[in-house]
């Protein structure tokens, strides 16, 4: 289980020196949204890439494509749906939906006798329907202020989290507020990196719960008639890509939640191909994003949980660099220089920031793994400070901390940590979750929140109150928890730094992702649609017209 990409290819490419070429590492896609936003890539960096760069970096085979567009078919059947309602009536409506053929016949498609059955009609013939069954069968009904599905586009654009559709002259003044998502928080995204095959994909998606009915209750997208078709356009992105690093080991990509609005893991599918690759004897190395207050809380208690697969060991990525802004040191904004405390020793500065390389290390602990931590080393690091995070990292119950120089020297910076990985695998584990499904929401809710994050509590927002209560009659109650929160903080203050205790965790709303699997409660302002920072890194980007090299991009 790895933190950080960069780790994650060099301690593929040093597991290879020691495992005969048994290893292979499982990573996620890179959104267009960092990549031209913030970060400007993610394929790695130095020796310890995965290539080619630039195609991992953009479309590469179009999962995402995929994915958004599957996302607003779904949208554009709502809001279909809800203006034909609007202008038929019952008759009209089950005409349309079931027409005759060139025989006179009607006949029901497969998903709407599923939905037949969820409404407790056992009848296959439209013919025998009577009319109250047939305005049961062709009414959903949509609440238009209780639709809960979002658009989608990937890139970061804080001007579509807002909007309203139905403005047109021919929409008859259908309009509702609505929003987009980046396209890496679509619940389609998570339905993907979550399902074990096609089949079960095709039933997550056909239970993705998009609105509720006047009545309260849920409208599917199977309930839309459109879950097969979503399945159709993602027929192709259940197939990982394979690709490699530097040294030719072998990668698998696939899907790509973002770890801070979504659960930040690289996909079942791609895990399980892996293990069958690499046999009993070999090693899968498997990324989860940000910390292990999110990725790795998320893998072990939502991927864990849909695959059946546990971990053997986790990897905690450190650098000096980090845990001095942790330990006071002045902010980092992207696009400028570093400040001067991060390029000189400071091992004062440096040990008060060791206080958020403890706690991930003791909430790693308490899933019953070891853990390792890779020092992630810069040349502009003294010899006293790595000391200082190794001894840090130690005293608070690392199994064992490993200086890596992999930026530069690729797989032989790492062959130290590669053994010490190896060790820990062969420990033996207790490995466990963090909270019973069973319990009530808030319960779950609060056991990450105070026991993960260091809250002293957890505040509700009356739209939160009045969703757990929703879902709770809705039967959702026994999903796990997505915490949707900053990457930057273990509170909901990206500005609360190092090992932030006592303060109140403010939950706005809570969102159903039933397909996928889990509730995902929004802390404090965090946003589903990023946007762009003063100076993008699209700036950065471009190509040179004779060669075709694409030019910026990390």
């Amino acid at each position: 289980l790895l933190q950080l990409t960069c780790t994650a290819w060099v301690l593929l490419q040093a597991f290879l020196y020691d495992t005969a070429g048994q290893v292979l590492t499982c990573i996620r896609q890179p959104s267009q949204g960092p990549t031209f936003g913030i970060k400007g890539g993610a394929a790695g960096g130095g020796y310890s890439q995965v290539i080619p760069m630039e195609e991992l970096n953009l479309h590469l085979t179009g999962d995402i494509h995929a994915i958004s567009a599957a996302n607003n078919l779904l949208a554009a059947a709502i809001d279909a749906r809800m203006f034909h309602e609007s202008a038929q009536k019952d008759e009209a409506l089950f005409r349309r939906l079931c027409p005759t053929d060139k025989h006179g016949k009607r006949h029901f498609v497969p998903v709407m006798l599923d939905r037949l059955r969820r409404l407790g009609i056992d009848k296959t013939n439209p013919d025998d329907l009577i009319p109250e069954e047939v305005s049961k069968f062709v009414r959903l009904d949509i609440d238009p202020n209780a639709v809960t599905w979002r658009r989608v586009v990937d890139i970061n654009d804080r001007f579509l989290r807002g909007i309203t559709v139905g403005q047109g002259p021919e929409e008859r003044g259908q309009e509702r507020k609505t929003g987009f998502d980046i396209a890496v928080a679509s619940e389609i995204m998570a339905v993907l990196a979550l399902a074990t095959d096609l089949a079960d994909m095709r039933q997550r998606l056909g239970r993705m719960i998009v609105a509720t009915d006047t009545k309260g209750q849920p409208v599917t997208a199977d309930d839309l008639g459109v879950g097969g078709a979503l399945t159709v356009l993602l027929k192709d992105a259940i197939e990982p890509t394979i690709m490699q690093t530097l040294e030719s080991t072998p990668v698998l990509v696939h899907a790509g939640p973002f770890a801070n609005i979504a659960h930040g893991n690289s996909s079942v599918v791609a895990d399980q191909m892996g293990l069958k690759l690499v046999g009993a004897h070999g090693y899968v190395v498997t990324e989860a994003g940000f910390g292990a207050d999110i990725g790795l809380e998320k893998f072990i208690n939502i991927k864990c949980r849909a695959s059946g697969l546990t971990a053997d060991c986790a990897v905690i990525v450190a650098t000096v660099r980090a845990l001095k802004m942790h330990g006071g040191g002045p902010p980092v904004v992207a696009g400028t220089p570093l400040p001067h405390a991060y390029l000189n020793a400071d091992v004062d500065l440096l040990k008060a920031g060791c206080s958020n390389l403890t706690r991930h290390i003791e909430n790693t602990r308490k899933y019953g793994i070891p853990v390792v931590v890779a020092i992630n080393a810069f040349a502009t690091d003294s010899p006293g400070e790595l000391e200082a995070v190794r001894s840090a990292a130690l005293a608070a119950g690392a199994f064992d901390a490993v200086v890596t120089k992999h930026h530069a020297l690729g797989g032989a910076g790492a062959n130290d940590l590669a053994h010490s990985v190896i060790k820990a695998c062969a420990q033996p584990t207790d490995f466990k979750f963090l909270y019973d499904l069973d319990q009530p929401i808030k319960t779950k809710i609060e056991a990450i929140a105070c026991g993960t994050y260091g809250a002293a509590g957890v505040s509700y927002s009356p739209e939160a109150e009045a969703a757990i209560e929703r879902y709770t009659a809705m039967g959702l109650d026994k999903l796990p928890i997505c915490m949707a929160k900053t990457q930057y903080s273990f509170s909901h203050d990206a500005m609360l730094k190092g090992a932030p205790s006592g303060f109140t965790l403010p939950i706005r709303d809570v969102r159903a992702s039933a397909g996928a699997g889990f509730l995902y409660p929004l802390v404090g302002n965090m946003m589903t649609m990023p946007g762009l920072p003063t100076r993008p890194c699209f700036y950065d980007i471009d190509i040179e017209p004779e060669t075709g090299r694409i030019l910026g991009l990390s």
